[in-house]
């Protein structure tokens, strides 16, 4: 584990305690315990279809996407300041962009995956306009970019209107290959995200981030390339969000305008954000899996569903504004994966 001391002493008389020495470290046993535990968690998932049935894989598989849409959010949101309620509109490009594609002779999987390469590719230019935008400005100019996408989505005559249309290629996959190569490809998408968040909060880029969302302009007086780190954030959610939108159609075969570019989408990715802890890496994915298991209990409730989910929300945001595992860090200081630095205490002897 490498640590860096900085000694600090008063005085020299004898009724006085030893000098402390303050030790900055990211290792800690807990960290390599956790991540260890994450790379045994994911083998372990990668083979659970041995052992599963097919609704429980289908279910885990909606569970991978939400987990992508949490990662993508959070990663804007949480770590650059960039709050979008307009971020349905990569979701439904995904989807789009696959159908299209895959319409084109492309097949199907290999579609899923060029579709959210598109998306990140026009989110490039995007970019350009929308961060030079700050605080609900960008907000609602995303929410913008996303109706408009919606209208320009539904003047293509593939799709026709609302009317939508269906992923051809996909359904000609035999339904168990389908159900198996989803699963394996949103596990693998979620995985694979999430590792390049954490390897990028590990970076100059994840520090530079947090300065941008606390002061673009400290964090471009001390020569951080403000425009540039915001746009490499903003192209990986657009990325990440449009791979989660290409995933949900080959579960639902099926593709209509107004589904995927609906703003519950990025009302979802709010919720398990601000429920889980917004600015924590781990917070997302706690907030996925209790926004998973509240839909698989209450889903079929509807409006009332909705409803609750927005009191639980609400309840949050009074109660616990750092959500549940920013709450657990910031009153244990337990910190499970390693994306930041710990400062510690270690007394020394007189005699050092």
């Amino acid at each position: 584990m490498k640590t860096t001391s900085y000694s600090s002493t008063v005085s020299s008389t004898s009724a006085e305690p030893a000098p402390v020495a303050f030790a900055v470290e990211r290792w800690t046993w807990l960290s390599k315990f956790s991540v260890s535990a994450v790379v045994a968690g994911q083998v372990l998932l990668a083979l659970a279809p041995l052992v599963l049935d097919a609704g429980a894989i289908d279910r885990l598989t909606t569970l991978y996407i939400y987990g992508i849409l949490a990662l993508m959010w959070n990663a804007l949101a949480g770590y650059a300041g960039l709050v979008s309620v307009g971020h349905q509109a990569f979701f439904g490009l995904g989807a789009y962009a696959a159908v299209r594609i895959a319409d084109a002779g492309m097949p199907p999987y290999l579609a899923l995956f060029v579709a959210a390469v598109v998306v990140a590719a026009a989110a490039i230019p995007l970019s350009s306009f929308m961060l030079r935008l700050k605080g609900g400005e960008f907000a609602i100019g995303m929410w913008v970019v996303a109706a408009l996408c919606h209208l320009l989505v539904n003047l293509d005559g593939l799709v026709q209107g609302e009317t939508g249309t269906s992923l051809i290629s996909m359904q000609q996959v035999p339904t168990e290959t389908r159900r198996l190569a989803t699963y394996w490809f949103a596990l693998a998408a979620m995985a694979g995200l999430a590792w390049c968040v954490f390897g990028l909060l590990r970076s100059k880029v994840g520090s530079a981030l947090q300065a941008i969302r606390d002061s673009q302009e400290a964090a471009a007086s001390v020569g951080i390339q403000v425009l540039p780190t915001k746009r490499l954030i903003f192209v990986l959610s657009a990325f990440g969000c449009a791979l989660a939108g290409a995933l949900w159609l080959a579960t639902a075969v099926t593709f209509q305008p107004k589904t995927y570019f609906s703003v519950q989408w990025t009302a979802y990715m709010l919720f398990m954000v601000l429920v889980g802890g917004i600015g924590t890496y781990e917070g997302p994915i706690i907030g996925a899996i209790l926004f998973f298991a509240v839909e698989t209990a209450f889903g079929a409730a509807g409006v009332t569903y909705l409803i609750g989910l927005g009191l639980v929300a609400v309840l949050f945001a009074l109660l616990l504004p750092k959500g549940v595992w920013g709450t657990i860090e910031c009153r244990s200081g337990l910190q499970l994966l390693p994306v930041g630095y710990r400062l510690r205490t270690v007394r020394q002897s007189r005699m050092d």
